[in-house]
This record gives C-alpha cells, sequence and structure tokens, in this order.
C-alpha cells in the first residue's frame, strides 16, 4: 500500500493535477460505451415513465454532446469525462478497471483459493467490482463489464437523466429525481466507504478470509480519493450550482464517516464475527503480519499505545481513522472532542472484556462519530489546516503512530492538507514543492510494512509537519 500510494502522490499536489487532466490524451472508448454514442429521445413522455428498468449504463451518458468528447472544452462541464474515466493506466481509470481486475491472475487466484463457484463470486464480488443492478433494473445499454460506472456513484439515472440535460434543468431538480449530491461531504463519504470500506450489503465487504487469499489490504480517505477520480472543473459555473469544495472539511468528515462506518459494521452480528473469532478483517493486520523469530536479538511485535488501553499483546483494532478524528476534532469541534475520545478509549478498552461489551463500545463511539460528521459537515468553510497539521503532529498524537496503517493514513492527511493550503492560496505551489522531501522521507518511512519502523515513521513525519508549519 505505501508504495502504491506513495507513487502516485508524490510530487503531484492537487493543483497541478488539475492542469494535467486538461492534458489527458483522446482514449478510445470500449464496446459498451461506443454502442451509446448518441443520446435522443423523441417522445415527450419522461423516460421514467417509458422504461420498467432503473439503470440505464455507461453508453447512455456517453454522447459526444454529453460525456464523450475526446477533450474537454464543453461550455458547462468538461464533456470528456469518460475518456478521464476510461484511462487504461492511470488512477483515474480505477473505477472501469474494476471488473476487469476479478479476471486477472490475482483476481482467479483469489477465487480458486475461496473455492467461490461463478455464484459465489457474482455475490460476494460485484457488488464492488461493478455497477451490480438487479438484472430487471438494467436496461438494454447496461454492461456489466463496464465496472464501475457512472450510477455507483451518481445513482441509477433513469429518474434523472432527462432533467439533467435539459437547457432549464437544474441540480437541485436532478437530486429531487434521484441523482445523488455528491457535493455533500457526509453523502459522498459514504457512497465511496460502501466500497472502500464496506456495508452490510452483500458483495461489499471485503473479509479476512479474502484478505488470506490475496485480496489488497482496504484504506480510504475522502479528499485524496476524490481528487483521484475528480472528472470535472471547479470554475464558477460549478460553485454557483454546488458550492465551493473545502478540502479540509472534505478530509475531516471522510475520517468520522469512516469511524462511524467501521464501529457500525463492527457492531453487527453478521459482519462483525466469523465463526468463535471476531471478524479479522477489523484490527490491525500488521499487529499480527510482523516477522517473529526465536533469535536472541527479539524484535518486538507489540508496541504500546497510550490512546488504546489495551492487554499488551491483544490484537488492536485499526483505529487510522479515529487518531485522525481525533485530532482534527480537537482543532475544528472542540466542544465534542472529549466525547468523542472518552468513547474511543472506552472502545478500545472493551477489547479486554467480551463481545457483547465490545458491541455496546462500538455502537457508542459510532453515535459520537456520526454527531461529529454532521458538525464538521456543517461547518463553515475556510478551516486553518496549518492548525489541523500541528495538531497531527503534536506531541498528544504522534506516540500514537505505533501501527503501519494508522502511519499511512497520517501522511496522506499531511499530503492533503498541504495541498488544501495551495488550493486556499495561504501558500505558493512554489513553497510547497521545497518542503516535498520532507513528506517523501514520511512516505519513504511507510513504503512497505515489511520495512516499517515507528520510531523513524514519527521522526519523519514530525520534519514534515514542523516545514510545513514554517510556511505559516
Amino acid at each position: 500500500m505505501g508504495s502504491r500510494v506513495r507513487g502516485t502522490i508524490v510530487g503531484l499536489l492537487r493543483a497541478a493535477s488539475r492542469h494535467m487532466r486538461r492534458a489527458l490524451p483522446a482514449l478510445g472508448l470500449g464496446a459498451g460505451v461506443v454502442a451509446g454514442l448518441t443520446l435522443a429521445f423523441s417522445s415527450s413522455t419522461p423516460l421514467q415513465a417509458q422504461n420498467s428498468y432503473n439503470y440505464t449504463g455507461v453508453a447512455s451518458c456517453a454522447g459526444s454532446t454529453c460525456h464523450g468528447r475526446s477533450e474537454g472544452n464543453g461550455a458547462i462541464v468538461r464533456q470528456d469525462e469518460i475518456a478521464t474515466w476510461q484511462s487504461p493506466s492511470g488512477v483515474s481509470g480505477a473505477h472501469s478497471r474494476a471488473f476487469t481486475v476479478l479476471q486477472g491472475r490475482r483476481g482467479r487466484q483469489i477465487v480458486r483459493s475461496l473455492g467461490y463457484s461463478a455464484a459465489d463470486e457474482a455475490a460476494n464480488c460485484y457488488g464492488c467490482h461493478a455497477t451490480n443492478a438487479p438484472g430487471s433494473d438494467r436496461g438494454p445499454r447496461y454492461q456489466m463489464d463496464d465496472g464501475v460506472g457512472c450510477e455507483s456513484c451518481h445513482g441509477s439515472s433513469i429518474g434523472w437523466l432527462e432533467s439533467h440535460y435539459e437547457v432549464q434543468g437544474t441540480h437541485p431538480h436532478n437530486v429531487a429525481n434521484g441523482m445523488v449530491p455528491l457535493e455533500r461531504p457526509d453523502v459522498r463519504a459514504r457512497v465511496c466507504l460502501d466500497c472502500h470500506y464496506g456495508s452490510s450489503e452483500r458483495g461489499q465487504f471485503v473479509t479476512h478470509s479474502m484478505m488470506a487469499a490475496g485480496h489488497p489490504r482496504i484504506t480510504f480517505e475522502l479528499d485524496l480519493f476524490s481528487s483521484f477520480q475528480q472528472h470535472h472543473d471547479v470554475d464558477e459555473d460549478y460553485i454557483q450550482r454546488k458550492g465551493r469544495p473545502d478540502s479540509v472539511q472534505l478530509w475531516a468528515v471522510g475520517q468520522a464517516e469512516a469511524v462511524a462506518r467501521a464501529t457500525d459494521l463492527f457492531a453487527r452480528p453478521d459482519t462483525g464475527m466469523q465463526g468463535v473469532f471476531p471478524q479479522l478483517y477489523f484490527f490491525d493486520c500488521h499487529s499480527c503480519h510482523r516477522p517473529i523469530t526465536d533469535g536472541e536479538e527479539r524484535r518486538l511485535t507489540f508496541e504500546t499505545n497510550p490512546g488504546r488501553p489495551i492487554h499488551f499483546g491483544q490484537p488492536p483494532f485499526n483505529d487510522e481513522n479515529i487518531i485522525m478524528l481525533s485530532a482534527v476534532a480537537d482543532v475544528l469541534a472542540p466542544a465534542r472532542a472529549e466525547e468523542f475520545r472518552s468513547a474511543a478509549r472506552n472502545f478500545h478498552a472493551s477489547m479486554n472484556q467480551g463481545r457483547a461489551e465490545s458491541q455496546q463500545a462500538a455502537v457508542a463511539l459510532r453515535e459520537q462519530a456520526q454527531a461529529l460528521s454532521g458538525a464538521l459537515a456543517a461547518r463553515s468553510s475556510g478551516a486553518d489546516a496549518f492548525t489541523v497539521v500541528a495538531r497531527i503532529g503534536n506531541e498528544a498524537i504522534s506516540p500514537r503512530f505505533t501501527d503501519y496503517a494508522g502511519s499511512v493514513q497520517a501522511v496522506m492527511a499531511i499530503d492533503t492538507l498541504l495541498n488544501a493550503m495551495v488550493n486556499d492560496g495561504r501558500i505558493t505551489l512554489g513553497a510547497a514543492a521545497g518542503i516535498r522531501a520532507n513528506i517523501n522521507n514520511a512516505y519513504d518511512a511507510v513504503q512497505s510494512p515489511e520495512g516499517y519502523r515507528p520510531a523513524q515513521f514519527r521522526q519523519a513525519l514530525g520534519q514534515a509537519v514542523t516545514a510545513i508549519g514554517r510556511l505559516r
């Protein structure tokens, strides 16, 4: 995870990456998209009334007068969104490749290891690797092999497709007709988390068994992932229709929603348990998956963490998002910070007790995280990213970086918040680039789980935080 994140992020600030997207070359369109290069309805009867299905498929968005142009110079939207979504190797094309990867070597190996039949694979994998609409909901242009298409995020389009391209159409009208309001950070986070963490729906939860078979570890950071998948320009038209995005708010709400989702799923009997064991997906992978030797030079595989009052050697709940949310709550929602921190400590302490106690504590922590999400989402824009960065690097927080997953989340947060400072005009792109070496050092410290050393990471992170502080 570390090297893949670093290879994508290092050297890229969001302000620069948006210019790069404008220079994307024309990309070939797949068969499912080419089939719908024109879109016209001669009847004045609403589309929803004409058909019994709900999902129209990617091809219905790919007309050359809609989102299927080879270059983005449309008057209202870019109109090359399909080309960006289909990038064959770029991060922006990951959703379009999601179904295809199931047919690759790793995908086939996982399926064989788990003993899945074709029906098992569809039930357990398609919920995240495709826009897996029920058969009766699939329109004539729907293609399963389109992967994670437009409607996975924007909602089934049969109700809003026509109003979406009407000259006098409005975004609130589209939302009223079923479009998902992704400009709302809490809504966007929940949509993304369905696959980038898990949901209670079958086919949208990665079990420990899947990971044992080779599925990658799941991680999530809303602002960073949003920038990777952004197919639009934040211009005056966008701001007028949907408001000005706030990167700090997006990141903070994403952390809150991630904690709420994790604790919700942990408290559920169908996702929280696997036989006699708790579902190990929720725990920090590398607290167990570290080299164990019998030599005289013992390598410590467990570090005491001040935020987790658990017995020595107890597998810790993966608290990467809990750590980040504790930091941001102190700065952006101080009235709720202590209640959240107390609930988090009680949740960790409940791991020393029993299943009933941990379920109850998970529900209490989920409620605190949801309350923080609401407070952060309602907060006016203009949060001070400098203060949040300083808090993450504060002595009260940094000793908690004892685990690989939490450390990866921390360096992604610092990089995201630095980008926010550039976007908000707090610092120049050149000044940010000048401290890129410090960020790189922190990424180097989490380049791989095998080479992770907590003390070295904390030192590298502290240097990056100090360097950012000098720009204030």
